[in-house]
C-alpha cells in the first residue's frame, strides 16, 4: 500500500522512517554516507553521491558522515568543516544547523562514533575507504561483496519492507525527477534533425536536467548502436537512416531517480520496418502496464511481454511458430535478452547493492534459463512500489551470430527475413510505474511514445 504520511517537513519525513525501522529491529543501526574518491589527485574528485541507504533516514547527501538510528532516534555523527575550507568552498552549515534540519536528536563528531558502535548492524557502502573505516569500527569485515549475515541481513531486510514501498516524501521527489526527464527527452528529439553526433543529443538532455539543478540517475545512454543495452559512447555520427535510442534519467538533488527510454528517427521519420519493429515493443509495453496492480507477479508482466513480442514477430514472419512455445523455449530472448524492468527509488536499480534480496521475494531465486536470467524483480507487485516497464528488440551480433544459439533456434527464425529488418538496432521503450490501490499512474505519462507524436516531436 502507499504510505500516506502526513509530513509536512524534511525532518517529519525522517521522522516517520525511522519510527518504522525501529518497529522492524531490536538494536542500533549505524548507516555510513560514504566519501568521496579521487580522480587523479586528492583534491580533484568525482561528484559525491552518498550511500541510499544513509539518504533514506538522513535525507541530505552529506559526505564523510554517519547516523546510528536506535528506537526510533538518531544520532548525526560529522566533523565541522575546517575553517580553511572557506576559502574554497565559502561558509558551509555546522553540524549541529544539520542536525536540527533533519530533526536529530544528538550531533557529535565523527571522531566519537567509535564510542557508539557496540551491538550496531550496517550494510557496506560501496567506496572502499568507507567499508575499510566500517569494518575497523565494528571489527569484523564489511564489504560489499560479501552476503549479509545476522543482524546486517536483518537491518538490511527491515529496510527493504520499508523501501519497497514509497511514502508521499518519496512520491513527491520521484515525480520531480519524472516531471525533469520528460523535458530532457523531448529537448533531445528536437536537438536530433541539428545534430551530427550522439554526443549533441546528450549535451541537450542532460544540459536540461543540469539546468533544473539535478544530475543523472545513471550513466546516459544516447546512441545509434541501440543493441548494445549500455552503451556509453556518444561519438558516432547520425545517419538519416538510424534511429536514436536514448535511456536517460535525471536525479533529484535529494537523490531520488528517474529512468526513461524512448527511441526515435533521425530523419523525424520512421521506415516500415522500423515502425513494424516499433509497433511490437510498443505493443508489450501498452499490455504490461495495462496488467500492473496489486498482487500481479512482476514476472508475470515479463513472461507477457516475452509473449506479446513473440507474438509480434510471428506476425512479421521473423519468427515461426506458437507465440507462448516459443517463449516457452526462450526464442523471443533471441531479441529481447533482458528482464522487463526493475525497482525505481534512491536508486535507478533500488537496492541492487543488496543483490537479488530486494529484487526477489524471500526463498525465491533467479532463474538460469536463457529468456529468465536476467530478470532483476521477481515480487508480488504492492501499493505504493514503482518499477520501471521497458520492453525492446535487439538485433546483437553476439547472440544472433552464435553457432549454439543458430543451432538450436534455427527452426523457428527466418533468417532471410530478419535480413530486411537490418536498420533496426535497437529499440526500446521505458516509463516508470506506479503500483496504485486500484492499478497503475505512469508517472512519465507526459512523454509520449506513439509512432506519429514521436514523428512530430523529431521535426518540430
Amino acid at each position: 500500500m502507499v504510505i500516506h504520511n502526513t509530513c509536512s517537513s524534511l525532518a517529519d519525513t525522517l521522522s516517520y522512517r525511522r519510527q518504522r525501522l525501529a518497529n522492524l529491529i531490536d538494536f542500533p543501526a549505524i548507516l555510513w554516507s560514504g566519501s568521496s574518491s579521487p580522480r587523479n589527485f586528492p583534491a580533484n574528485v568525482f561528484p559525491f553521491r552518498s550511500s541510499s541507504h544513509f539518504l533514506y533516514f538522513a535525507g541530505l547527501p552529506l559526505p564523510n558522515a554517519a547516523i546510528r538510528l536506535e528506537s526510533s532516534k538518531l544520532e548525526l555523527f560529522m566533523e565541522d568543516p575546517k575553517p580553511s575550507s572557506a576559502l574554497w568552498h565559502g561558509e558551509m552549515p555546522k553540524r549541529d544547523e544539520i542536525a536540527q534540519k533533519i530533526g536529530a536528536d544528538a550531533a557529535r563528531p565523527m571522531s566519537e562514533l567509535e564510542f557508539w558502535v557496540e551491538d550496531a548492524a550496517t550494510i557496506a557502502v560501496q567506496d572502499a575507504a568507507t567499508w575499510t573505516q566500517q569494518s575497523q569500527l565494528l571489527n569484523r569485515w564489511v564489504l560489499p561483496q560479501n552476503p549479509l549475515q545476522g543482524i546486517d541481513l536483518e537491518l538490511a531486510k527491515a529496510i527493504i519492507s520499508l523501501r519497497l514501498v514509497h511514502d508521499e516524501g518519496a512520491l513527491a521527489e520521484l515525480r520531480k525527477a519524472a516531471a525533469v526527464t520528460v523535458a530532457a527527452h523531448k529537448a533531445g528529439m528536437a536537438t536530433t534533425p541539428k545534430a551530427k553526433l550522439e554526443a549533441e543529443v546528450r549535451a541537450a538532455m542532460e544540459g536540461v536536467i543540469i539546468a533544473n539543478n539535478m544530475t543523472t540517475s545513471y550513466n546516459s545512454i544516447v546512441t545509434v548502436y541501440g543493441e548494445v543495452l549500455h552503451n556509453d559512447q556518444y561519438h558516432h555520427p547520425l545517419q538519416s537512416n538510424d534511429l536514436v535510442l536514448a535511456d536517460v534519467g535525471a536525479e533529484t538533488e535529494m537523490g531520488w531517480a528517474a529512468d526513461v527510454t524512448r527511441t526515435w528517427p533521425v530523419a523525424g521519420k520512421f521506415s516500415p520496418t522500423q515502425k513494424d519493429i516499433y509497433n511490437v515493443v510498443l505493443a508489450a509495453h501498452d499490455a504490461c502496464i495495462a496488467k500492473i496492480r496489486p498482487g500481479v507477479e512482476y514476472s508475470d508482466i515479463h513472461l507477457l511481454a516475452a509473449t506479446v513480442i513473440a507474438e509480434g514477430l510471428v506476425d512479421l514472419s521473423i519468427l515461426q511458430g506458437n507465440a507462448e512455445d516459443l517463449v516457452e523455449m526462450d526464442a523471443h530472448a533471441l531479441f529481447f535478452p533482458h528482464g522487463i524492468g526493475h525497482l525505481l527509488g534512491l536508486d535507478v536499480h533500488d537496492m541492487e547493492d543488496l543483490g537479488d534480496l530486494a529484487g526477489y521475494e524471500e526463498d525465491r531465486q533467479r532463474s538460469d534459463r536463457f529468456g529468465l536470467s536476467y530478470l532483476r524483480l521477481n515480487r508480488p507487485l504492492r501499493s505504493g512500489m514503482l518499477v520501471t516497464i521497458e520492453p525492446g528488440f535487439y538485433q546483437v551480433p553476439a547472440i544472433l551470430n552464435d553457432t549454439n544459439l543458430r543451432s538450436k533456434y534455427q527452426n523457428v527464425v527466418n533468417w532471410e527475413r530478419l535480413s530486411e529488418f537490418a536498420d533496426v538496432r535497437g529499440i526500446r521503450i521505458e516509463d516508470d510505474v506506479l503500483v496504485t490501490a486500484s492499478g497503475s499512474e505512469v508517472l512519465t505519462a507526459a512523454l509520449p511514445n506513439d509512432l506519429d507524436t514521436i514523428e512530430n516531436l523529431t521535426n518540430s
